[in-house]
């Protein structure tokens, strides 16, 4: 069966690109991970229209209950390895090695964890390190951990991990931390939380699980051990695009390049919207505005070249 539209990925861009395409009656299928995305990793979101102050696993709960209101297929448990474009049709493969066609795309993967790429990270995945607090944070009850990184992110899940972990540590390699003041205000108030600057993480090292981080002052260049028992680290995204390759053209931060408007890429009748692509501003409401806007394009290249 060819699909009207197929849409890879279920944050928020994918899901609204999924509720504006079943309104239009398109027959629509979603291919995704798992609907927790960098939404539901997220402490709190306090910033999100409607909701003064809501966890991000259950906004992402939402997200995914008002999506399954409406008349469209979901693949979940798969990721797409190939897109590619045959006599107007596009072909995707999954690493389930299922095969989908469809008239149009809408790419909406958002962006994946950004590697600290130290010794023992590889090596102790799972076994102490970890980039999803919400995940991973209640294995640590009543231990001491480290947060790796100083923007909203890593303030977020250090205040996450401050409600049952020992003594949480901020180990930020800046003089200074660009989380929100907000955040940076309610830091200060946590008693278990400690904040370093200037700090540089250079090795993760244990027996069978992480015990310690070998620490690195940028200015005195002075080594120390940190004895812990789990580290999470927090310092940024990368756009997941490795499956896409020739079809589109990429910025400078590997992002997809889309036409603002319309959120077309050079090629015809496949979109991207949210993080993945090259919009300026990196949030849940943009995200969300981005992917109805690359529903509505889809929906309108459906309906030019059905009546060709």
């Amino acid at each position: 069966m060819t699909y009207d539209l197929i849409i890879v990925g279920a944050g928020p861009a994918g899901i609204t690109a999924g509720i504006y395409a079943s309104r239009k009656k398109l027959k629509t299928l979603l291919i995704c991970k798992d609907f927790i995305g960098q939404v539901g990793t997220a402490f709190l979101v306090e910033n999100y229209p409607g909701f003064e102050s809501i966890r991000g696993l259950d906004l992402a709960e939402k997200f995914r209950k008002h999506l399954e209101k409406f008349e469209i297929s979901i693949e979940q448990g798969q990721k797409v390895t190939c897109i590619k474009k045959e006599d107007g049709i596009f072909l995707i493969k999954t690493d389930k090695d299922k095969s989908y066609s469809a008239k149009a795309i809408i790419i909406a993967t958002g962006r994946d964890p950004r590697p600290l790429e130290v010794p023992g990270e590889k090596e102790f995945l799972g076994k102490g390190v970890s980039y999803c607090t919400t995940c991973d944070g209640p294995l640590f009850s009543g231990k001491k951990v480290a947060v790796i990184g100083g923007g909203n992110s890593a303030f977020g899940a250090a205040l996450e991990l401050s409600r049952y972990c020992k003594e949480v540590y901020i180990l930020e390699l800046g003089l200074k931390p660009i989380a929100d003041e907000i955040l940076q205000e309610k830091v200060e108030k946590t008693e278990n939380i400690r904040l370093l600057l200037g700090i540089k993480t250079t090795a993760i090292r244990g027996s069978k699980f992480v015990e310690s981080l070998v620490l690195e002052n940028v200015e005195s260049k002075k080594q120390e051990q940190l004895i812990i028992d789990g580290v999470f680290i927090q310092i940024g995204y990368i756009p997941a695009t490795g499956f896409v390759k020739d079809l589109v053209d990429f910025s400078q931060h590997d992002e997809i390049i889309i036409q603002p408007n319309t959120c077309s890429t050079k090629t015809s009748g496949l979109f991207a919207a949210g993080d993945v692509s090259d919009i300026p501003v990196k949030q849940i409401v943009t995200a969300a505005a981005e992917g109805a806007k690359a529903a509505l394009s889809a929906y309108k290249y459906i309906q030019d070249i059905s009546n060709e």
